[in-house]
């Protein structure tokens, strides 16, 4: 068994395995409105790793992504994940994956993304506990970055904020 898929959103939904075996790939490529790629982690067969998140531009903003990242989480549980982990470049997709259930965890990757995980950490580093003040920690890293004007609006309209609900119970 590989220890790497995907998963699509689909503009329309298939009634069942025999139809969608039976889309052409044209048809079906025309049809995705969303993907996420993940892979298990490569020290520790326990984590698993979303590896990239993409909405179509035009159904950006109507939950397909979280949707989607929660569906992952909720078939890797299933099938003996203990945690999943996702490394973010913008504070749409931090955002995003807060919903789904998806903490900050102090930590950033070597090219600059926050690494979110799931079921959230103990503590930060530092030993940070609070979920606003973690959940603003990582909103505090992306301030200090060159951003566009929606992103910029969108961190100010978060500031001090509390984290998103989240839609795991």
């Amino acid at each position: 068994m590989t220890n790497t898929g995907k998963a699509v959103a689909r503009e329309q939904a298939v009634a069942n395995e025999t139809e969608r075996d039976q889309h052409d790939s044209e048809e079906y490529a025309d049809d995705v409105i969303g993907a996420v790629a993940f892979n298990e982690d490569r020290t520790d067969a326990d984590t698993l790793w979303l590896r990239y998140v993409t909405v179509a531009t035009d159904r950006r903003g109507e939950g397909i992504g979280p949707k989607l990242c929660g569906l992952v989480r909720d078939r890797a549980i299933e099938r003996g994940y203990d945690r999943l982990k996702i490394a973010v470049n913008n504070p749409f997709a931090y955002e995003a994956l807060y919903r789904t259930g998806f903490t900050y965890t102090g930590e950033t990757t070597g090219i600059a993304e926050l690494v979110l995980e799931y079921p959230k950490p103990d503590a930060l580093e530092d030993g940070e506990t609070d979920p606003q003040e973690r959940y603003q920690a990582g909103l505090e890293q992306y301030r200090e970055r060159e951003l566009s004007d929606e992103e910029a609006e969108f961190l100010e309209s978060r500031r001090g904020s509390d984290p998103p609900k989240s839609d795991v119970v």
